[in-house]
C-alpha cells in the first residue's frame, strides 16, 4: 500500500471484508464523512458526493497515511460539510457529568442528557472499526464500538 497524504477534500474508498467498498470525503479537524454507500463497483466522484452521509467521525490519520484507505480523486467541501456535528463527552466513573465538544472551535462545555441523545461520542476511531460499523449498518446488526461509545 502507497504512503499518502490526508487531504481535506479528498474522497477516500473503504474496502469491506466482503469485498465491496464504501466511500468517506476526508473534513477538517481529523474527521471523516461516511456515505451511505456499499458496491462492488467503482463510482463517480460526482456520484458519491451525492449520496447520504452515514456518519461523521474523527479517524485516525494512518487509516489514509499507510494507503489502506485509497484516494481516488478531490472535491471541493459543499456547505454540508463545513461545519462538524457537536460531540458528547460523558465522564466514566460519574455518568451523570456530560459535556459537549465542538471539534469547529475546541470549545468544550456541560450539558444535559437530553442535549447529548443524538450526537456521536468524542472518540477517534480506528480504520477497521469504521469498516466494521458500516458492514453492520448494512447487515442490520449492532456494531459492537457504537454500542460501547454509546450514552449511557
Amino acid at each position: 500500500m502507497a504512503r499518502q497524504k490526508r487531504e481535506v477534500g479528498a474522497v477516500v474508498k473503504i474496502p469491506l471484508s466482503d469485498g465491496t467498498h464504501s466511500y468517506g470525503l476526508i473534513l477538517d479537524k481529523a474527521s471523516i464523512a461516511v456515505f451511505e454507500i456499499k458496491t462492488l463497483s467503482d463510482l463517480e466522484l460526482g456520484d458519491i458526493i451525492k449520496g447520504n452521509i452515514l456518519f461523521i467521525v474523527a479517524v485516525h490519520k494512518s487509516a489514509i497515511t499507510s494507503g489502506r484507505w485509497t484516494k481516488i480523486g478531490k472535491t471541493v467541501l459543499d456547505n454540508r460539510f463545513k461545519i462538524l456535528p457537536l460531540k458528547f463527552i460523558q465522564d466514566s466513573l460519574n455518568l451523570d457529568v456530560l459535556e459537549i465538544y465542538n471539534p469547529n472551535t475546541g470549545e468544550i462545555y456541560r450539558s444535559t442528557k437530553e442535549a447529548c441523545v443524538n450526537l456521536e461520542c468524542a472518540a477517534v476511531w480506528e480504520a477497521e472499526h469504521i469498516e466494521s460499523r458500516i458492514e453492520d449498518h448494512f447487515n442490520g446488526r449492532e456494531n459492537v464500538w457504537i454500542k460501547q461509545l454509546q450514552l449511557k
